[in-house]
């Protein structure tokens, strides 16, 4: 497992907003879509709303490679399913993070999307 470096960390988990593009299994990009990106601990993390039926999500299952944009930071990465015990932290951090969205905050806080969470990793 590849980790980040302090200030890719920081800049990355600060973000608001994260682009992300999922590569297909010819090894082209998808178009980037934008997302909610949170950091808990040394990790980032991103969920998907509509949980593992969202678009994004089952793009990012053919390869689980892709290149990630976020606060000034542009990296390929790849994508790794999360044990259901990490979720309690990936929800206080969204919470944390986007709390104030009340109204769509919640929907990164359902079952649904929970088993969609990835955890970013550089390669």
């Amino acid at each position: 497992m590849s980790q980040w470096n302090g200030s890719d960390l920081e800049k990355v988990g600060a973000a608001e907003e994260l682009e992300l593009a999922s590569e297909r299994p010819n090894g082209t990009l998808r178009d980037a879509v934008t997302m909610w990106v949170v950091r808990s601990g040394d990790r980032l993390y991103v969920r998907s709303v509509k949980g593992t039926d969202g678009p994004w999500w089952r793009g990012t299952q053919s390869r689980s490679r892709g290149r990630i944009e976020a606060g000034g930071v542009e990296r390929d990465v790849a994508f790794h399913p999360v044990d259901p015990g990490e979720y309690a932290g990936v929800d206080a951090a969204y919470r944390e993070k986007y709390g104030r969205y009340t109204s769509i905050g919640e929907h990164v806080l359902t079952d649904a999307a929970r088993a969609s969470t990835l955890r970013l990793e550089p390669r």
